[in-house]
């Protein structure tokens, strides 16, 4: 963003209003507050999930100094709305996923260094929503034909749904390749 630009969008923070539950959507992503509020005027207050598209785009491209040949990273949790989770649930099995993989990738020297790299770069992690268990299956199928690590994580049954259900799929690798597998799909919300 240029020096204009930054004022401007500065100046149109001050007096603006932003929808309240998008702004919530946004900190819940661990997005800080005032560059919640920054995406939310920038995108005219369309939705949270233009909002976060917008703030993770600028991450990407706030850091000239990094070479062209950089490869960004990025850690995808699919949620199986299809089961009946609270808000609660989705975030425990959310960060059963993000364990999960992560311990996977470390024991590997190829996966590993992928992991120090996302690491470096922000550990950039995004929620999004699945329709059911075969889709999930699906992602999780193609994530593997294109050699992109994956987790996928069974619930134990002591709460709200039943012993072995698939709740998320965690899948990490070069941000254009998991773009493929999860690309089109929509943000949790």
């Amino acid at each position: 963003m240029d020096t204009c630009e930054q004022e401007a969008s500065d100046g149109a923070q001050e007096g603006a209003e932003v929808n309240a539950q998008y702004l919530q959507q946004l900190k819940d992503l661990a997005i800080p507050e005032d560059e919640a509020k920054k995406a939310l005027i920038l995108t005219g207050n369309v939705s949270a999930e233009e909002a976060a598209i917008f703030y993770f785009d600028s991450l990407e491209n706030q850091n000239p100094d990094t070479d062209d040949d950089d490869t960004y990273f990025k850690m995808v949790f699919v949620v199986n709305t299809d089961l009946s989770m609270g808000v609660g649930k989705i975030a425990a099995q959310v960060g059963h996923g993000a364990v999960g993989l992560y311990q996977l990738m470390l024991k590997d020297s190829k996966t590993k260094e992928m992991v120090e790299k996302w690491e470096e770069y922000g550990a950039k992690k995004v929620v999004l929503q699945g329709s059911s268990t075969a889709h999930l299956m699906e992602l999780q199928a193609l994530a593997l034909s294109m050699d992109i690590p994956s987790y996928l994580v069974q619930d134990a049954g002591r709460t709200q749904i039943a012993a072995g259900s698939r709740t998320v799929l965690a899948i990490m690798g070069e941000e254009e390749v998991v773009n493929k597998v999860t690309g089109k799909l929509k943000l949790l919300n």
